[in-house]
């Protein structure tokens, strides 16, 4: 076992001695060892313990430190390349008759310090959203303390402690059975076999290997089956999980699919220049005879241009925001990669309790004894604990057969079983006698059986799954023979209420001889009693989101385990299409190929297990379709896993559930859905943004470096050979990037949604972000720009080193001028004025604000600028007029060509065909 604390509480045996051994003895011997008992621990106790043994939690490999976020901004090949010029520029002085470069090296020293602390602040933001995000998502456990049921975050459990854990929950820490109801357990992570493990109470031999210990739990596994309770024996690295722990630090960040893309294009881009650096440092050297130190900084001023070095840490943050806005909205991202997949998403396929309808079920209808009853009816009865008649047995078998508790706040469980619990209260039937026995229900069953301590057995479940185990009827006579003709009515009932949109449970009862039997005996030979039928009304907003989705080119379906005629009526009022309406059993009979046009044009499956979701989803991922599913339940697991975004629910789902998903509604809203693709498009869009502005900028700069050195070597062979040779040196290049470059590309990635953004189609799943409309605009950019702006530096240039300056510092600034304009032309695209981001507005002003600050302050002497007067502030004007003119043109052929709104309205007019 992992190692514990030095210090243990008295009584309570040390889990790594040999002498601790919970499977080998008895429930009350385990109690005693822990000093607990089944009222529980004590607020006190438990406070004592957690400072002895620490939070139930594996150590995991620990968050980078702040320090270690730091350090890590300057662990990359840019930033080395940054401190060679550094070192040039002041290592330059030992060479006989020239001087250190201390204005250079004051900014790049600046450059680098700022740009060190922009990507701190950015990571270190992203890691705390993302651990707060892990935190939330962190599951709860039910646990006796000072007597009471309590909720506690399974963090906070301690060695003693009582737990309950039901179908679908995750076991929180290694425990001892000391109650199971057909608990049955997963141990793949531990053991690697993923069947159900039934458990008991029962002891077991010492050396019984832990993969056979019957009456153990251990954390890290899942409830799969059943309802149990046991005392907590080991917690946090003490338990058998935490002896692997060390296998789990092996996991590496998942990087997002753009995330990889910055890196591969990173190395392009770095290929690219050093073929522009060897062309350049020949023609200069040889044309020009430019020194090899201008020369070196010429190469390093290449290289910062190309290659937007701020693009990743802008991504991780507009990701990381973006999660942050799609848990304003109730959706708790668990990996950041599926916010990018949020945006390709074509297809939902979605459950129908809870996050098509309200979740809150009301007993409306009864059917007994051949007749029907509006439950407000019976309610005027309000006691009818005592009575003897089928009405009051149907509402029995409903308040006994029951997985739901009142407590002081209300009542917990499941909106279907809350009902039932409070129609029987509502007349005054309680519960009891005590539960002896549980047969749980499966999706696969799809009924349910509790045996109480009168050796009375009461079933639940769909109506035609309890019809094939009964063959007698409650009557106002007593118990007859179960009739085909009563088998119709029954039927007939059960389809008139669900035509109403009424949910339909049918309800049984015997007596058993002995509790113990299987299964299959307990559950055959039952007596129908009747059915209950519940409202649960679509949720009003629903109707207005699934449109919104199907505008948005996401085919919505519902697949619910509810009968044809609930599903159609719901499905109906909610817009989908209930002209074709499939159950589980019909999907089983179909062909394959056949089954793929059903599932293609199909709004509505009904009576599906999950292993019919999971058939469902492989054959619309088989036809291309990226494929976001909703699940509650623990054998939603796999269709979770499986599908390209997982959506589980956060108040009715399982942990089981929560674990394999991708995203966790926490209202369990369709509507949380809808808005949440909204706000992966507005990311993707975000991020195509800023990548477009970015990868447009460095071109035209490094077209400005490469283009302007080759007419001067060329042309200007005089001019160029009495200066260093460069129309932008490194530094200026390097502040550009750094002031007129970076806000302006953090506030594009807080951009807020675009009001058409559900009126697109989505996108290809594996459509690059660096599509052809941004290299369209990149490339043309540069091209576009150097034809405006290189005229100036060259209508100023002359042999006068003071001219050389002052064409530089004319170009310097027609360059910030550009990158600003630049912002405004990229958001163009999305149709966005500059007044809708405020922080667009503010980051704008600082760039402009900075440049002045360099050129009319002392700071000009660090950057080796002079003051500009009105005529070149006028030709800068004139130039960028020309540009605007150039690339506004430029950028409606690039949409014409390559856009993404013809299409769609293309595929609209297909569709509508």
């Amino acid at each position: 076992m992992g190692s514990t604390s030095d210090t243990a509480v008295e009584g309570i045996p040390d889990s790594s001695s040999d002498v601790s051994h919970e499977h080998a003895s008895s429930v009350s011997d385990v109690l005693a060892a822990y000093d607990t008992d089944e009222s529980g621990l004590s607020s006190d106790e438990v406070t004592e313990r957690l400072e002895t043994y620490g939070e139930n939690k594996i150590e995991r490999q620990e968050a980078p430190s702040a320090l270690e976020i730091l350090l890590d901004q300057f662990r990359d090949y840019l930033v080395y390349i940054l401190f060679v010029a550094l070192v040039l520029s002041l290592g330059v002085g030992a060479i006989p008759g020239e001087s250190p470069r201390y204005g250079e090296a004051v900014i790049i020293s600046l450059i680098l310090v700022g740009n060190g602390l922009f990507g701190f602040f950015q990571d270190y933001r992203a890691e705390q959203s993302i651990a707060e995000l892990q935190k939330m998502s962190m599951p709860s456990v039910t646990v006796l303390r000072d007597g009471s049921k309590v909720e506690v975050d399974a963090t906070e459990l301690v060695p003693g402690d009582i737990v309950f854990l039901e179908q679908g929950d995750a076991i929180p820490a290694d425990a001892r059975v000391i109650k199971s109801d057909s608990l049955a357990t997963i141990e793949a992570p531990l053991t690697g076999e993923s069947t159900q493990v039934r458990k008991s109470t029962e002891t077991v031999a010492p050396e019984t290997p832990v993969a056979e210990r019957q009456n153990m739990i251990f954390k890290g596994t899942d409830a799969a089956r059943g309802q149990g309770v046991a005392v907590v024996t080991q917690t946090g690295m003490d338990t058998q999980l935490g002896d692997i722990a060390d296998e789990l630090q092996t996991t590496e960040d998942e990087r997002t699919p753009f995330q990889k893309e910055v890196d591969d294009l990173g190395r392009r881009l770095g290929i690219l220049i050093s073929g522009f650096v060897v062309v350049l440092a020949f023609i200069q050297g040889v044309v020009t005879g430019t020194d090899w130190f201008t020369l070196a900084l010429l190469a390093i001023g290449l290289v910062v241009a190309a290659i937007p070095e701020a693009l990743p840490v802008i991504v991780t943050f507009a990701l990381a925001l973006g999660s942050r806005r799609m848990l304003d909205q109730n959706a708790l991202v668990r990996r950041l990669p599926v916010v990018e997949a949020l945006g390709s998403v074509n297809y939902i396929i979605t459950d129908k309790t809870g996050t098509l309808t309200q979740g809150e079920m009301t007993v409306t209808r009864l059917f007994a004894a051949g007749s029907d009853h509006k439950f407000s009816e019976l309610q005027e009865h309000s006691d009818l604990s005592d009575t003897d008649n089928p009405v009051a047995d149907v509402l029995r078998c409903g308040v006994y057969c029951n997985n739901a508790e009142q407590t002081e706040d209300g009542y917990t469980g499941g909106p279907t079983e809350v009902a039932l619990l409070r129609a029987g209260h509502q007349v005054n039937i309680s519960a009891r006698d005590e539960r002896t026995r549980l047969i749980p229900f499966d999706s696969d069953r799809k009924r349910m059986t509790t045996i109480i301590d009168d050796d009375t057995a009461y079933m639940k479940g769909a109506p035609e799954m309890v019809l094939e185990r009964c063959d007698r009827l409650r009557t106002e006579n007593g118990v007859e023979e179960l009739t085909d003709a009563d088998r119709e009515q029954i039927e007939q009932q059960s389809s008139t209420y669900a035509n109403d949109a009424l949910r339909v449970l049918a309800f049984a009862r015997k007596q058993v001889e002995d509790p113990d039997a299987n299964e299959e005996d307990i559950e055959s030979g039952m007596i129908l009693l009747g059915i209950q039928a519940m409202i649960d009304p679509p949720r009003e907003e629903v109707k207005e989101a699934v449109a919104d989705c199907r505008n948005a080119g996401i085919q919505v379906v519902m697949a619910t385990g509810d009968d044809k005629q609930t599903a159609r009526a719901i499905g109906r009022n909610l817009g989908f299409d209930d002209s074709k309406v499939y159950t589980g059993s019909e999907i089983e009979q179909i062909g394959e190929d056949k089954l793929r046009d059903v599932v293609r044009d199909t709004e509505i499956f009904a009576r599906v297990s999950p292993s019919h979701k999971v058939q469902i989803l492989r054959i619309l991922q088989d036809l291309g379709y990226n494929v976001a599913m909703t699940g509650d339940g623990v054998n939603d697991a796999p269709a979770l896993k499986s599908s390209d975004v997982g959506i589980a629910m956060g108040i009715q789902g399982t942990d089981v559930a929560k674990k394999s998903s991708d995203i966790i509604l926490q209202d369990d809203n369709f509507v949380t859905i809808r808005n949440a693709v909204r706000e992966g498009r507005t990311i993707y869009d975000n991020i195509q943004k800023v990548t477009n502005y970015l990868l447009s900028t460095n071109a035209a700069e490094v077209l400005f470096v490469f283009i302007g050195a080759l007419i001067g070597s060329l042309f200007f062979q005089e001019e160029f050979s009495a200066t260093e040779g460069v129309v932008l040196t490194a530094v200026m290049i390097l502040w550009v990037n750094f002031i007129t470059d970076g806000p302006p590309a953090i506030a594009l990635a807080a951009d807020k949604t675009m009001p058409d953004v559900m009126n697109r189609p989505p996108r290809e799943p594996d459509e690059s972000i660096i599509d052809k409309t941004i290299l369209g605009m990149t490339a043309g950019t540069g091209i576009i720009a150097s034809a405006a702006f290189l005229p100036l530096f060259f209508f100023y240039v002359g042999a006068d080193p003071a001219e050389f300056i002052l064409a530089q510092t004319v170009l310097f600034t027609a360059l910030a001028m550009f990158e600003i304009a630049m912002v405004q032309v990229v958001r163009r695209e999305y149709n966005l004025s500059i007044v809708s981001n405020r922080w667009l507005i503010l980051a704008v002003g600082v760039a402009f604000v900075f440049q002045l600050l360099i050129l009319y302050t002392p700071l000009a002497d660090l950057f080796d600028v002079v003051a500009i007067g009105i005529e070149p502030w006028i030709l800068i004007g004139a130039a960028l007029v020309v540009f605007l003119v150039l690339i506004i043109g430029y950028q409606r052929l690039v949409l014409r060509r390559f856009g993404r709104r013809d299409e769609f309205e293309s595929v609209t007019t297909t569709e509508s065909d």
